[in-house]
């Protein structure tokens, strides 16, 4: 929701052309993020306040010169007065939430998850880097380690977790309605799982606007029957939409982890991901490189880097956070997820397994005590 003082129709015009200015790093109108503020008309002048937070105080003069523009070119207004707040923090992370309803303050709080003590994501910013794959295997190989773990397969419009272990002809229990209603995941590998692909036929497309998304995802975290949990795992869908929105609007994280492949475009839009989390608040994790390099299966102690190197390592550097694994590419994974038995379990020897079981320990070891 728009923060404007006051809120009537003479300040639409103005509000509708600052809803035009974005953040170059998430592409968000910066009075979603609220980061403008306050806008208010005296007389022909239009007057707010621009908030920044630190990381992104090299935007102000790009920005203030268009809002000016968009402003000037109103019927009426002939001078834009912008205040300047004090940044924030040097990450950011005092930003109010994206779509914080009110004047000013910030959204609804964020509701934790009855039985769960940590809620872990899993992102990227363009599919087809292993994000699903990244995400089940995961949450099999913190399941090895002994931990209680679910996985909430957030991706509505592709859920691709069922088929990965192996439970995409089984349907959960639903019990009661509306509300009321009670969801029953799917065990499976050592995990607790739901996705959409567990309530819809194979062939059938899911096209929804953002609300009937975000009504989804809450009830994937406040109406399933999750039990007592150590971590809920949630694989997002790619980029920086609604899903994402609503996850970290409803419910506090321990963190979020980005995936990424080594390739230029694939880091592009990675970036874009992990600043938008940074934005919102919600601590990065670490930056995870799937596909680092080929291993041929009759060579396995050949590596072949088809998609150049090094590109995970730059992402986490630019943004300060640890690089958590390097993932290589094998014939296991591949294997795995189409049998239905994810290569942390159908391979355990193999390379890759072992990547996954360090990652595991090593992201687990960074997340605080519940």
């Amino acid at each position: 929701m728009v923060s404007a003082e006051p809120a009537d129709a003479a300040l639409a015009p103005a509000l509708a052309a600052l809803q035009t200015i974005v953040d170059a790093g998430s592409g968000r109108s910066l009075l979603d993020l609220q980061w403008i503020q306050q806008v208010r008309l005296q007389n022909a002048r239009v007057v707010f306040r621009l908030a920044l937070p630190g990381f992104a105080s090299g935007q102000r003069e790009r920005i203030a010169a268009e809002a000016r523009r968009a402003l000037l070119q109103l019927p009426g207004i002939e001078d834009v007065q912008i205040e300047l707040a004090q940044p924030s923090t040097a990450q950011g992370h005092q930003a109010a939430p994206i779509g914080a309803a009110g004047h000013g303050g910030g959204g609804p709080e964020r509701q934790s998850i009855p039985g769960v003590k940590q809620v872990i994501a899993v992102s990227s910013g363009k599919g087809g880097v292993g994000k699903s794959t990244v995400a089940v295997n995961l949450a099999c190989a913190l399941a090895a380690s002994g931990l209680r773990v679910g996985l909430l397969d957030a991706d509505i419009y592709g859920p691709n977790a069922p088929t990965m272990l192996g439970v995409a002809d089984r349907t959960p229990e639903v019990r009661g309605e509306g509300a009321s209603q009670v969801l029953t995941p799917i065990e499976s590998c050592g995990i607790a799982m739901v996705s959409m692909g567990l309530l819809i036929d194979e062939s059938q497309p899911v096209i929804w606007r953002g609300p009937m998304l975000n009504g989804i995802i809450r009830q994937f975290l406040y109406q399933v029957k999750w039990g007592e949990r150590d971590v809920l795992v949630v694989d997002l869908p790619p980029g920086t939409g609604d899903a994402q929105l609503s996850l970290a609007q409803a419910v506090p994280m321990a963190g979020v982890i980005i995936v990424t492949t080594p390739q230029m475009v694939s880091l592009q839009d990675a970036r874009r991901g992990l600043a938008m989390f940074q934005q919102m608040g919600v601590p990065v994790l670490g930056v995870v490189e799937n596909m680092t390099a080929f291993i041929p299966p009759d060579a396995p102690d050949k590596r072949y880097e088809l998609f150049g190197k090094g590109g995970g390592q730059r992402l986490a550097d630019e943004a300060g956070v640890p690089l958590l694994a390097q993932l290589p590419m094998e014939l296991a994974v591949v294997q795995g997820g189409d049998a239905g038995r994810p290569a942390l379990l159908s391979a355990p020897e193999s390379s890759t397994a072992q990547a996954f079981r360090a990652l595991a320990e090593r992201l687990w070891a960074g997340v605080p005590v519940a």
